[in-house]
C-alpha cells in the first residue's frame, strides 16, 4: 500500500490494524501483537492511542510483545519499550499484564533471551507446529534491510530452534535481543512500516522486480500461512517501476 506521506502511512496502517484486531477480538479471548522499534512506528502507536482507535480497540484482550529489543534500561531512550509505552501504553486501557517486554532486571543476555522465550511458551501453550503463532507483527526495514535485530550477514538468520536470540551487532555496536526468523514466518499476519527516500533502494532491489535476488534480511519474511503487507510513503517506493509509472 502507498501512502502519500508518512501521516497518510500512519492513517493507512492505523486504520488497518483496529479493524483487523477488532474483528479478531470477537472471536479469540486474547490477541497477540508484536510491536516494531525505531521511529517509524511512533505516528502509527500514537493515532493507536487516540480517542478514534484508542476507545474501539478492546485493548483488554490485546497483549503486546516486542521483536526486538537493545540491550538497555527499560527506560532508557534507546528502548523500544519506552517509546511504545511513551506514546502508546500509557494512553490506552490495556492491563499492565497483557504488556510483556522484552527486558527484566538481569545482567546477562543470554539469560534474558531464555527468560522471554520461556514466556513465549508459557503464553502460548502447546504447539502443534512447534511454534509460537502471533496474530499480529509489525515489522520495519533500515536502510541496509535488516529488520527487527536481523541484520545482514549474521548466524542468526539460520536458527532453526530458539524463539529468542541474543545477539552482538557489530554494524551497530549494540548488543540485542531479537525474536527469529521462524517466530516471524508463524505469524498469523505481517505488516512492515516503510518510510523515508532513504529506504528507496532496497525496496527497489528488493521487491521492485518480478524475480528479486534475496539480499536483504527482510526479504526472508515470508509468514507461511499469510501475505506480507507492506505500508509504505511515496517517497520510500520511489525507485520501484511500477510506482514511477503511475506518476
Amino acid at each position: 500500500m502507498i501512502a502519500t506521506d508518512l501521516e497518510d502511512l500512519n492513517r493507512q496502517a492505523a486504520e488497518f490494524v483496529a479493524k483487523y484486531v477488532i474483528h479478531l477480538a470477537k472471536a479469540k479471548d486474547r490477541v497477540s501483537i508484536v510491536l516494531s522499534g525505531g521511529e517509524t512506528p511512533r505516528g502509527l502507536y500514537q493515532r493507536l492511542a487516540e480517542d478514534h482507535f484508542g476507545t474501539a480497540i478492546p485493548w483488554r484482550q490485546v497483549h503486546l510483545f516486542w521483536g526486538d529489543e537493545r540491550w538497555v534500561s527499560l527506560q532508557h531512550k534507546e528502548s523500544n519499550y519506552r517509546l511504545a509505552y511513551e506514546v502508546l501504553i500509557s494512553r490506552i486501557p490495556i492491563p499492565p499484564e497483557n504488556v510483556h517486554p522484552m527486558l527484566k532486571e538481569t545482567n546477562n543476555l543470554q539469560k534474558a533471551a531464555d527468560e522471554y522465550e520461556k514466556k513465549l511458551r508459557e503464553f502460548f501453550g502447546s504447539l502443534r507446529e512447534g511454534w509460537p503463532r502471533f496474530d499480529l507483527v509489525i515489522l520495519g526495514v533500515g536502510t541496509d534491510g535488516h529488520t527487527a535485530s536481523l541484520f545482514p550477514n549474521l548466524p542468526i538468520l539460520k536458527e532453526k530452534k530458539r524463539w529468542v536470540a541474543a545477539l552482538y551487532v557489530e554494524k551497530m555496536k549494540s548488543y540485542r535481543l531479537t525474536l527469529t526468523l521462524p517466530v516471524f514466518n508463524h505469524a498469523a499476519q505481517v505488516i512492515f512500516l516503510v518510510a523515508g527516500r532513504e529506504k528507496a533502494p532496497v525496496l527497489k532491489e528488493g521487491l521492485g522486480t518480478d524475480h528479486p535476488r534475496v539480499r536483504f534480511p527482510y526479504q526472508l519474511i515470508k509468514p507461511h500461512r499469510s501475505q506480507t503487507i507492506f505500508f509504505m510513503d511515496i517517497a520510500a517506493a520511489s525507485l520501484m517501476e511500477q510506482i514511477k509509472e503511475n506518476q
